[in-house]
């Protein structure tokens, strides 16, 4: 018996929430974050980290990867990457030989689920263009051949603090990220104890280790992402709510939204384009769904609204001084200002 649409998401959505409630269990205090990354890997899209040295970014992902299942990979950004380290690299065979292998793109073939980047602003922008195309088409040319990667999901972390040696992602390359999340350390005083004395904590592979693998059919995920698409209702009204949200944050003026000492008419130079806006729906969808819902309502804008949005929004050079409060304050204003439906 073929099972019915509604069963089937019931299903999933017990899937999701066993593998959010399974990431929680090796990282502590990133709830939210842990949130946004189940809805990304549901609307199959891309995530760009930011964050301290040392808050668990990397534990945070092989916790993910180990919970979907399939390849988890790895590499270092640096000034001297080239793009072709991403495919191949040469060596020297036993038999003392030069000899090329596969790269960790091509390693696992198209069993690769995640890719991680960390410090990709170290890299230089001809490989921030090979990983746009790896993103976009979830493909690469190499050796004459197109080899794919169906499910991968690429995550990447932005190091913030330091800028020397560093190269500041381009506006289509951030676009292309779904989400930009921040990972800080706990806030609450109970949880950094627990990181400093608990050695549950101290040994992050033995962490990972301990937790259960595998969760997801990691090959079914495209189609039961398409399925939450096609399935989850939005009106008529709340399409427009959703459209206003994003045109207020491009077009701030235009709505009213005034922001202290900025004048918002020449704040936004680039703002949510079409691929922007589609995300902030995808996403709302499988927010709804996630919460059992079969139609979106507007928390489930209000709930990814910052994470989608952030990364996309770019200001006027003159208030770069205070740029993070200044878009915080905008995006508060747009919530505050539309009225919901």
């Amino acid at each position: 018996m073929i099972q019915n649409t509604d069963s089937l998401l019931l299903d999933w959505q017990q899937k999701a929430i066993q593998l959010q409630a399974n990431i929680n269990q090796s990282i502590v205090g990133q709830e939210q974050a842990i949130e946004m990354i189940v809805v990304a890997i549901f609307c199959r899209g891309h995530i760009l980290l930011e964050g301290d040295v040392g808050v668990g970014k990397t534990t945070l992902l092989k916790a993910t990867a180990e919970s979907l299942g399939g390849h988890f990979e790895r590499i270092e950004g640096t000034i001297d990457l080239m793009p072709h380290d991403l495919v191949y690299y040469t060596h020297i065979s036993s038999d003392g030989k030069p000899a090329v292998s596969e790269g960790p793109l091509l390693k696992h073939g198209e069993d690769l689920s995640i890719f991680f980047f960390n410090e990709i602003n170290r890299s230089r922008p001809q490989v921030h263009s090979l990983l746009l195309r790896v993103m976009a088409e979830r493909s690469v040319s190499a050796f004459n051949k197109t080899f794919k990667f169906p499910h991968l999901q690429v995550f990447a972390d932005r190091n913030g603090l330091e800028k020397d040696e560093t190269f500041e992602l381009p506006a289509a390359a951030r676009d292309r990220f779904m989400m930009e999340l921040h990972i800080g350390q706990p806030k609450v005083e109970a949880q950094l104890k627990d990181l400093m004395f608990n050695t549950r904590y101290h040994d992050s592979d033995k962490l990972i280790d301990s937790s259960d693998k595998a969760i997801l059919p990691y090959t079914e995920l495209n189609a039961i992402a398409e399925t939450i698409q096609t399935t989850i209702h939005a009106s008529d009204t709340i399409q427009h709510y959703g459209f206003q949200l994003g045109q207020a944050l491009r077009n701030p003026h235009e709505f009213n939204i005034s922001i202290s000492d900025v004048d918002s008419e020449k704040l936004i130079l680039g703002g949510m384009g079409p691929r922007g806006m589609s995300y902030l729906s995808r996403a709302a969808r499988t927010h709804a769904w996630l919460k059992g819902r079969n139609s979106i309502i507007p928390e489930d804008f209000h709930a990814v609204l910052r994470v989608i949005s952030k990364h996309r929004l770019f200001i006027n050079p003159i208030y770069n001084y205070n740029s993070e409060a200044i878009i915080e304050e905008l995006i508060n204003g747009v919530l505050n200002t539309i009225a919901s439906p």
